[in-house]
């Protein structure tokens, strides 16, 4: 479940990215340097969702994995 919790932290990450959330405007803003560390407040964003509930993204994914795991060969 570790493993399927992180992946959905991963995809919720990227959405946010692409959602430009947190993005800074204006003559305010942190240039490059701020651009290479969002990716780790976007990270850690998307790892506290996961935490509190998520989108049930990785709940699917273990179930998924879990089912074919058990599942004969043909």
């Amino acid at each position: 479940m570790a493993k399927a919790q992180e992946l959905e932290a991963s995809f919720l990450a990227e959405m946010l990215a692409h959602s430009g959330l947190g993005a800074a405007e204006g003559s305010f803003s942190g240039g490059s340097g701020e651009d290479q560390f969002a990716s780790f407040l976007r990270q850690e964003q998307a790892r506290l969702m996961v935490e509190g509930g998520g989108i049930g993204l990785a709940e699917l994914i273990f179930n998924s994995m879990a089912k074919a795991e058990h599942v004969p060969d043909a």
